[in-house]
């Protein structure tokens, strides 16, 4: 997906990749009061951009993986910090 492209409703469902995250979008998207969907819109497409971005990674990863190979550069174990800020916006009803 280029990033040239515009973001479109239509492209960030394309770009979330999981039917489950794309119908919450959609149906975020179509809930939302008039006055609140940019906000919504822009915190989706945010969220697309991030997955595009950890599938770019993921693929330039995926060599050195089947290698046996480490992964090249410094990693963090963030996974408390992600599952953590993934019940927050669950417990909101929000992504």
């Amino acid at each position: 997906m280029s990033t040239s492209q515009p973001w479109t409703i239509e492209r960030i469902r394309d770009a979330l990749g999981s039917p489950a995250l794309a119908q919450r979008f959609i149906g975020e998207i179509n809930r939302a009061p008039a006055h609140e969907l940019l906000g919504v819109f822009a915190q989706w497409e945010r969220i697309a951009k991030d997955t595009l971005a950890a599938v770019e990674r993921g693929r330039q990863l995926a060599p050195y993986d089947a290698r046996g190979e480490d992964l090249p550069g410094e990693w963090i174990d963030a996974t408390e910090r992600v599952q953590a800020e993934a019940a927050r916006a669950g417990s909101r009803g929000a992504a």
